[in-house]
């Protein structure tokens, strides 16, 4: 049997981007979906290192790095030095990022209600539920220093 679940999860995130992106052009925020993440880490906990936002947002640290440089370049977040750790930099919050939260909370809920049309909520459970179960198996399988 073919199966194409692999190519869809990258089809509907592709498409979700796009999607997303677009809704939050069209209520004024300017960013990436990259940001966005790392965003909605750090407004759950500020003052997180490079490595805790990868390792929340699976997005490699690289990656994390390079999207955090254009951030603190706009003024969304800013990088400081760990007194306690010289090498390792606490990325958090600015005023700005702050003020940004519930206009993108809104826009994620417009995703939410998008992604799940036609949906019952039982659908939508078991969804998930299988979603977790292959992310869990996927983190298990991803091999030790890959920088994620």
């Amino acid at each position: 049997m073919e199966t194409k679940g692999g190519f869809y999860i990258s089809q509907i995130k592709q498409l979700q981007d796009r999607i997303f992106e677009r809704l939050l052009l069209e209520n004024g925020i300017e960013l990436t979906s990259g940001q966005g993440r790392i965003l909605f880490i750090l407004w759950k906990t500020d003052r997180l290192t490079i490595s805790e936002i990868s390792r929340q947002t699976s997005l490699a640290k690289n990656t994390v790095s390079m999207v955090i440089n254009g951030m603190v370049n706009k003024g969304i977040i800013e990088r400081t030095v760990n007194p306690s750790n010289r090498r390792q930099v606490i990325v958090s919050l600015t005023d700005t990022a702050k003020a940004l939260q519930e206009k993108y909370e809104k826009v994620s809920q417009q995703m939410n209600a998008l992604f799940y049309q036609g949906f019952s909520p039982e659908e939508q459970g078991l969804f998930e539920q299988y979603l977790a179960r292959i992310l869990d198996t996927l983190s298990k399988n991803l091999p030790s220093g890959s920088g994620i």
